[in-house]
């Protein structure tokens, strides 16, 4: 029996992904849909800006309390 050992760099730990459109760094991600045709992660800003351009009309939040 033998164990594997794996350690994560600190680099990886640390390291930030960015936005595929604005190229921010992003603390809470959002996955595109798939008709956006977009590969990788949005931010916040960014998601919003697409749903807007791609479903017109008014966004409403449900839930609110």
């Amino acid at each position: 029996m033998f164990f594997i050992s794996i350690k994560k760099s600190k680099d990886t730990l640390a390291s930030k992904q960015k936005c595929t459109i604005c190229n921010e760094e992003v603390e809470m991600y959002f996955v595109p849909m798939k008709e956006w045709k977009l590969d990788g992660i949005l931010c916040g800003d960014c998601y919003s800006k697409q749903l807007s351009d791609f479903y017109p009309g008014d966004h409403v939040r449900v839930n609110e309390e």
